[in-house]
């Protein structure tokens, strides 16, 4: 098959901190297992439609799986995402995720937990809350069922937020608790006030149209066929491919 991707030397001497331990047994070799996991995550593929250069597809599978439960991808993300963000400004936005018959089970886990899936005028739905530096290369992010509200994944959000001098949002987080929660931690929000407000609110609008970065970064998420159609009934193995991606596009 043609078009396959391979990781380089580079990004793997990059991710290799991130990956546990190998105990007992070796593991198979790295890179074209996860050369295979990406591939598969960026075309959308089921895992038994695997190419034959990456091995059986099993072994991709259980890798995946496995690290996904253990948040080594988030993990990834996260980690060269510290290295380098530029997080003088930070940005703030969330977007609909549609979600997959196979996994828009309603029904609740063992332990109370759900799918992180609700009913939207748009369908069946996961909401991804992101948290970006001043580029629009993402730092943080955070799942919810569709119907929730932005506010939800503001608050969620609001302890991990890096110390930063400004952060960009849409109307959409015009909140007073909001607004004073960033400035007890030092940060100066750059938010539109609602059309419903009775006196209109100051910001700074030419600092504002930085925002369509976040915008940006979305729509390239949304190239990756597993993050813009969730197939995943799981969240935490669905929130792996979404860092993933976000770690491949932005941060190698």
């Amino acid at each position: 098959m043609r078009n396959l991707f391979w990781l380089t030397d580079e990004q793997m001497a990059r991710l290799r901190p991130f990956f546990p331990k190998s105990h007992g047994k070796p593991r198979v070799d790295d890179r074209r297992v996860l050369s295979g996991i990406i591939f598969i995550n960026r075309n959308g593929l089921r895992w038994s439609d695997a190419p034959p250069e990456y091995g059986p597809p099993k072994t991709l599978y259980n890798r995946w799986k496995r690290w996904s439960d253990m948040g080594v991808f988030a993990r990834m993300m996260e980690g060269l995402a510290s290295e380098a963000a530029d997080r003088k400004t930070v940005m703030i936005d969330a977007t609909y995720l549609k979600a997959h018959r196979t996994a828009s089970s309603l029904r609740f886990e063992k332990g109370g937990r759900g799918r992180l899936i609700g009913r939207t005028k748009g369908g069946m739905n996961t909401k991804l809350h992101a948290v970006t530096d001043a580029n629009g290369r993402p730092i943080k992010l955070f799942m919810t069922a569709g119907q929730v509200s932005d506010y939800t994944g503001a608050a969620a959000l609001l302890s991990s937020l890096p110390e930063a001098e400004w952060l960009l949002a849409d109307r959409g987080y015009d909140a007073d608790w909001y607004r004073e929660a960033l400035q007890d931690k030092g940060i100066k929000p750059c938010i539109p006030g609602r059309k419903s407000r009775g006196k209109p609110v100051k910001y700074d609008k030419r600092r504002y149209k930085r925002r369509n970065r976040i915008e940006i970064m979305f729509g390239k998420l949304k190239d990756w066929r597993r993050v813009a159609t969730r197939y995943d009934r799981c969240p935490k193995v669905f929130l792996s491919a979404v860092a993933l991606a976000a770690t491949v596009i932005f941060w190698l």
